[in-house]
């Protein structure tokens, strides 16, 4: 297979992204009736789009290319692995992830294969500058989600405070003044009965 034919293969397999469904609801559909869920793909590019426009939120300096490239592909393993609800069991989530982007990846030409699985795994690493302003561009996304959707699946898993300042706190480590405002919502959150005391 040619190096162009390797690529096509992987611009056909990623529009799966498109069939995962996330476990928030898009803001703003019920007033047209519509209470669909979010997918992978409009996550992805939800969040590298905010990247761009919340750049200068960021803690540190960072190469913007490299954070939208980590976006892109953060996701790409959930074709495979389908999308792990934030607060459920994520005892197999790594290894389930880990074979997906050993398979997705490995459609792409050798070169491609490496940047794109080591991007993956610096983004999950959380260890750089990069990965801590793109986790928090990824975590902060479903906090509008639920707060625009009446607490959203917070409010329907009975999520606690505890829980989303865990799950929430890497937003802190890409940006202190993203965190501060994320933590006025979930202020807000409680008040409105949206978390579990």
């Amino acid at each position: 297979m040619s190096r162009l034919e390797q690529q096509l293969a992987f611009i056909v397999e990623i529009d799966k992204l498109k069939h995962i469904y996330r476990k928030t609801k898009v803001i703003g559909a019920e007033g047209l009736g519509d209470r669909r869920f979010e997918n992978s793909a409009e996550h992805s590019w939800h969040i590298t789009l905010m990247a761009v426009v919340l750049l200068e939120q960021s803690n540190a300096t960072v190469d913007l290319l490299k954070v939208i490239k980590m976006l892109l592909v953060h996701d790409i393993v959930e074709i495979d692995a389908g999308d792990t609800f934030a607060f459920a069991d994520q005892s197999n989530k790594a290894k389930d992830e880990a074979a997906a982007a050993e398979r997705i990846f490995g459609l792409l030409p050798t070169d491609q294969r490496h940047e794109f699985m080591t991007l993956w795994q610096e983004f999950d690493a959380r260890e750089s500058a990069e990965s801590h302003y793109a986790n928090a561009m990824d975590r902060l996304m479903p906090v509008f989600h639920n707060m625009n959707n009446n607490g959203g699946s917070w409010a329907e898993h009975s999520v606690t405070r505890a829980q989303i300042n865990k799950r929430l706190s890497p937003i802190d480590e890409g940006s202190h003044e993203i965190w501060q405002v994320v933590q006025k919502m979930l202020d807000n959150a409680e008040r409105l009965g949206y978390l579990k005391p």
